[in-house]
């Protein structure tokens, strides 16, 4: 049968994908109007023709669907206050009410009534996409150039362009079929199968080293007008997180495969390294962010704050690929951060749990909690302290990890918004029948149990990462440090491959390279080395963990490091989250944790750990090839 959906679906539409002109490289559509031979004709329409495969790219952070941060949201270090309003993926999510049927992630994620994010439908675009390039790659040998050193460089792009959208495709759904050449509808699709992780990641691995085999691929783009363009540290980016998927249990189908990783690892940092990539270390704008003594979070808070300006010689050496569009983050300046009925302020959507707070050690370099065992009871209410540290229990934000202050608004915490410095208030006191009633309700933002309440946290937390210090609710303030209202979104930075490094060196048997690696991304903030004891996987994990929050990597570790026969791990850690209360007793505040739903959290099942396909497009592609395509147990 000579009939595939996945073609359907990338096809349709595109199999005379023209362009008319463009006004640069990068901001050309496909309209139809010409055949492709007008189109192989003109430099100018070859370059929109590439141009057409940096469509789709995902916009991440504060846009899918009504704001939502959504893959936070559906990790452990969040909880949305979107969790009781009807049609938005939370609440479909969190309610186990999604099925292979009717998916919120795969279905309707994408913020389409304010702006296309990119972020919906991920099966059907990334496999467009990867049709653009395939189509692009098939006519460029042929095709009107202003140089063949151009022609070179767009042949690196869209190779490179093709091994990303296969990543995004592995990060929702693993097992991929592998096409690597212009596809029609007359082809002969039954013999396609959904092949091994680690058997698309090496044919993606034959794209990356193309591309950064190529002399016209730049190691860094250096000016605003080439804004997105992929280069040769995006293609070791790739490798070095997509080499850590394939070798993790979710993927590698039994196989060990992580020294493999740790040298893919070790390549990529080294190639980095050489050529001028490193972690942002020295914050340049101390007016705003405060010096390192007083803030020693300071050039961590600037790096995730601001926009990495294109230079020949930037500041910021450690962002490594970022989005082209503000609308990345758009609006966080009242989502992210306040709420809780401020003026200017929306509603809060994914707040900080207890659990990514308890994740931040204290000042000395040692866990809050047991790593192997942060928790005494099912409800995480009787906290597993380690002994001999400077936590008090009285003082739960004292002497922390200064990334803490990076991202954990707390109680009695200052802020400036409106044009006045305030200071959280989030405190409660007991009544006479023991109810839990807001101290100065006039001026509170007590975290609310009542599900219908989007303007405040359910966790006692609010986020402040990407935000600076001096955000203010005024006009004259537009709400963000990059006077906007729309930080860009950065793919990928080197506290990343640090970490990938780190956490390959260990798997690998190299503890001195996975402490040495992990240790590079605490040093920025003042924090001590990780020790080599026997809690180094979870330790490694946890500095992961509290680097990258808030960037959506937790939501796919966590499911990455599970065993694909259950899913224990992310039901250990997804299913009971908590928060912290300020209760006023007398003269003094205690803290007091608790249980923010009775029932588990939801989308923590085996199913989970994939995305399922449609029904209909498994369906299809089984009356094709006569093999099973969807994803086990939807």
């Amino acid at each position: 049968m000579k009939y595939s959906s996945i073609l359907l679906s990338a096809a349709a539409g595109l199999m005379c994908m023209m362009t008319t002109s463009c006004a640069d490289d990068l901001d050309i559509a496909p309209d139809g109007s010409l055949s492709m031979d007008e189109v192989i004709q003109d430099p100018v329409k070859v370059s929109g023709l590439l141009a057409s495969c940096y469509s789709n790219i995902p916009q991440k952070g504060y846009t899918y669907l009504d704001w939502e941060s959504l893959f936070v949201a559906l990790s452990d270090d969040a909880w949305s206050s979107a969790d009781g309003t009807g049609g938005l993926p939370v609440n479909s999510i969190y309610g186990d009410r999604h099925s292979s049927g009717s998916h919120p992630i795969r279905d309707n994620c994408n913020m389409t009534s304010y702006f296309d994010a990119k972020n919906g439908q991920p099966w059907t675009r990334y496999w467009q996409q990867i049709f653009r390039c395939n189509q692009f790659l098939d006519v460029i040998d042929k095709a009107a150039v202003n140089s063949e050193a151009e022609r070179s460089r767009f042949k690196a792009e869209a190779r490179l362009l093709r091994a990303f959208f296969y990543s995004e495709l592995i990060h929702y759904f693993g097992k991929l079929p592998i096409l690597d050449h212009l596809t029609s509808f007359e082809e002969d699709f039954s013999a396609y199968t959904r092949r091994p992780v680690k058997e698309v990641v090496d044919f993606m691995f034959q794209d990356l080293d193309y591309a950064l085999a190529c002399p016209e691929l730049p190691w860094r783009i250096t000016t605003e007008a080439e804004a997105m363009r992929v280069t040769k540290a995006l293609a070791w980016a790739i490798k070095s997180r997509m080499s850590m998927f394939a070798a993790s249990p979710l993927f590698c189908e039994g196989q060990n495969y992580w020294e493999w990783a740790y040298q893919t690892n070790l390549a990529a940092v080294k190639a980095l390294e050489e050529n001028g990539y490193e972690l942002f270390t020295n914050c340049t704008d101390t007016n705003v962010f405060g010096t390192s003594d007083k803030n020693p979070e300071n050039a961590y808070r600037q790096l995730v704050v601001a926009n990495h300006l294109y230079s020949a010689s930037p500041d910021d050496r450690e962002t490594i690929w970022q989005h082209a569009t503000g609308d990345a983050n758009h609006y966080q300046w009242h989502i992210a951060y306040i709420g809780c009925g401020e003026a200017n302020t929306a509603f809060t959507g994914a707040c900080p749990t207890q659990e990514l707070v308890d994740a931040f050690d204290t000042t000395d370099g040692k866990p809050v909690l047991d790593p192997s065992n942060p928790y005494k009871d099912k409800d995480h209410l009787e906290p597993n302290y380690v002994s001999g540290t400077i936590y008090d229990p009285a003082k739960p934000y004292s002497n922390r990890d200064p990334r803490m202050m990076a991202v954990v608004m707390y109680h009695n915490r200052a802020y400036r918004w409106d044009g006045k410095n305030q200071k959280m208030n989030m405190l409660f006191e007991q009544d006479v029948t023991g109810a839990f009633v807001a101290v100065n309700k006039t001026k509170n933002h007590c975290p609310s149990l009542n599900t219908t309440d989007r303007t405040r946290s359910r966790t006692g937390y609010y986020n402040c990462k990407f935000l600076a210090p001096n955000v203010d609710g005024t006009v004259n303030q537009f709400y963000s440090y990059n006077k906007t209202g729309k930080s860009k979104w950065k793919f990928y930075r080197m506290a990343e491959i640090y970490l990938n490094l780190a956490e390959c060196a260990l798997e690998a048997g190299h503890e001195g390279d996975a402490v040495k690696y992990a240790s590079k991304t605490r040093a920025r903030v003042g924090m001590p080395d990780l020790p080599a004891d026997g809690n180094l996987r979870e330790r490694i994990r946890n500095e992961r963990r509290v680097e990258l929050c808030y960037e959506e990597n937790r939501y796919f570790d966590l499911r990455r490091w599970s065993n694909p026969e259950d899913a224990s791990l992310l039901q250990k850690y997804t299913t009971v989250l908590t928060g912290m209360r300020a209760v006023k007793v007398g003269n003094k505040v205690e803290y007091r944790r608790y249980r923010i739903s009775p029932n588990p959290r939801g989308g923590a099942a085996p199913r989970d750990l994939l995305l399922p396909l449609s029904n209909a497009e498994a369906s299809r592609m089984e009356s094709v090839t006569g093999e099973s395509w969807q994803n086990p147990q939807w």
